[in-house]
């Protein structure tokens, strides 16, 4: 190993130590994890808890410190404000915060959750291009002065309750169709509204610093990027063309999923970029990614509550389900799998089989065509990548405490 690599490293422990000293981490038990070693940390939560066999999820901090730097390396001149709900989990944020990245709430209470971590009140963006005159005139009390809006009736509150605000005028992006949940139907100025937006705002006296979008949570067509920053382009010239302040501020949203999406985005953000605001110096260019630095860090572990055969069917009852983590499936058109605890070898025979929820409804449905081995009653399945949009829209229906799940953390070594 050489020098440069010795004092990555290094640099690489020392950003480790202030994760596990952080504000939502610190005081809190954090398990090592050598390779494959998350089967046995689950392993030892279930033995240490045989009575309760409730649901639980396992947090790997060492995946979160690994995306950010994914992050950085990919996107260098993009700030990432982490879309808190995406999971507002208090030791991912903690960490996340560490890691140096910025905030994207949406009301009050994820602006509270934020700030009670530490963070600096200019290290968040209020993310909703509509929000509750309450929520505004507490966003003006404790400082957080940058927030977005799409609409003539957003200026009169902002100008009425936060007229310091610096805003970023929210466009519909040109295609967000490939989107597991486009986001344009309800949020985004048309392109004939930008010019009368823009021009409101000057006539009230509330600066515009930016342009904002978002493509649609969980983005797969990459290009959808590139179209959204030339329409950015063109509302930063339009600006100009009125007389206003040049603007200083690009937010490029989220819709960031992890792996090859990933890559591809970054290449096409970075091109458009390059493409369209080359021109622009002092830009600040930041986004509002939330599953790209949550889902795959955590792992959700259930308990298998009931099993019945009918001939060559396995049906299995496990304690979490759609009104709980698996929301997901319904609100966020996301995928799950799910695979035993204890692995089986090659060979083993498996079942066409269908996993429930626990609640009395029939759309409390995980899994259906999935081969599984044969399990029992008591048995454990592991669902890994569950980080995105699965505790933070879980409920209490039917009485299955569903939205309070326990989270254990765990730190694994930096890929």
């Amino acid at each position: 190993m050489d020098s440069d690599q010795m004092q990555a490293v290094s640099s690489s422990h020392e950003v480790l130590r202030s994760v596990l000293a952080a504000p939502g981490v610190k005081g809190k038990m954090v398990t090592s994890l050598s390779e494959n070693g998350l089967t046995n940390l689950i392993q030892s939560i279930i033995s240490k808890k045989q009575e309760q066999k409730d649901p639980f999820y396992v947090l790997d901090l060492g995946v979160v410190f690994s995306l950010v730097e994914k992050w950085n390396r990919s996107l260098p001149n993009v700030r990432p404000f982490y879309a808190v709900k995406c999971n507002p989990e208090p030791a991912l944020l903690g960490a996340l915060a560490a890691l140096g990245t910025g905030f994207d709430c949406a009301s009050r209470a994820e602006i509270e959750a934020v700030l009670s971590l530490g963070v600096s009140p200019d290290r968040i963006i209020f993310a909703n291009p509509c929000k509750a005159e309450s929520h505004i005139k507490y966003a003006a009390v404790v400082g957080v002065n940058l927030t977005t809006f799409d609409s003539q009736d957003e200026i009169e509150k902002i100008r009425k309750w936060h007229p310091t605000c610096s805003l970023l005028l929210r466009l519909k992006a040109p295609d967000d169709s490939g989107a597991r949940s486009p986001l344009g139907a309800k949020y985004g100025a048309l392109p004939e509204e930008v010019t009368p937006l823009l021009q409101a705002c000057h006539a009230a006296g509330i600066a515009v610093a930016g342009i904002s979008f978002h493509v649609g949570s969980g983005a797969s067509h990459s290009r959808a990027y590139h179209g959204a920053i030339s329409a950015a382009k063109a509302a930063f010239e339009t600006a100009v063309e009125l007389g206003m302040p040049r603007m200083s501020i690009l937010n490029i949203g989220g819709g960031f999923t992890m792996g090859s999406n990933f890559n591809d985005a970054a290449v096409i953000i970075e091109e458009a970029l390059e493409s369209y605001f080359s021109n622009e110096p002092g830009l600040t260019i930041i986004s509002e990614p939330g599953r790209f630095f949550a889902e795959s860090a955590f792992t959700l572990a259930v308990n298998i509550i009931g099993k019945r055969v009918r001939g060559n069917l396995r049906e299995y009852w496990i304690n979490d389900g759609i009104y709980g983590s698996m929301n997901c499936l319904l609100y966020n058109h996301s995928t799950v799998t799910a695979m035993p605890l204890d692995p089986t070898g090659r060979g083993v025979k498996t079942y066409l089989s269908t996993v429930f929820g626990p609640t009395c409804d029939a759309l409390d449905t995980v899994l259906t065509g999935h081969q599984l081995p044969e399990l029992q009653v008591d048995d454990w399945l592991v669902f890994p990548n569950m980080g995105a949009y699965t505790t933070s829209a879980g409920s209490n229906f039917n009485g299955f405490n569903t939205s309070a799940i326990a989270i254990h953390l765990a730190c694994s070594n930096p890929s």
